[in-house]
């Protein structure tokens, strides 16, 4: 559709005075009809890519226990390395990320 950029601009009010009754019901069942109320859940659960199936998979992760020279980060519960300490305050301690 081509537009004339020098024709002078309608603004919504005087679009609301010149159009009829019939134009406005015709342009909000449009605007209803568009709409389309999608739930995100549902297109997530019925996308699966071919050779996905991991449900017979197992994950095994070895876990290492928190050493002396490590602590955690009381803002994001992350165990840190000593030298990314930024300040500590009683059993209070923050990571430089967090500070």
């Amino acid at each position: 559709m081509a537009t004339d950029y020098d024709a002078p601009r309608r603004t919504d009010t005087e679009d609301l005075n010149e159009d009829s009754l019939e134009e406005l019901k015709a342009r909000r069942s449009e605007a209803q009809a568009a709409a389309v109320d999608v739930d995100e859940g549902d297109t997530a659960e019925s996308f699966e890519l071919p050779g996905a199936d991991l449900s017979g998979e197992e994950l095994s992760v070895r876990v290492i226990p928190k050493q002396a020279d490590e602590f955690t980060c009381t803002s994001c519960f992350l165990v840190y390395h000593r030298s990314r300490l930024a300040r500590e305050n009683g059993n209070s301690r923050i990571c430089v990320d967090c500070a």
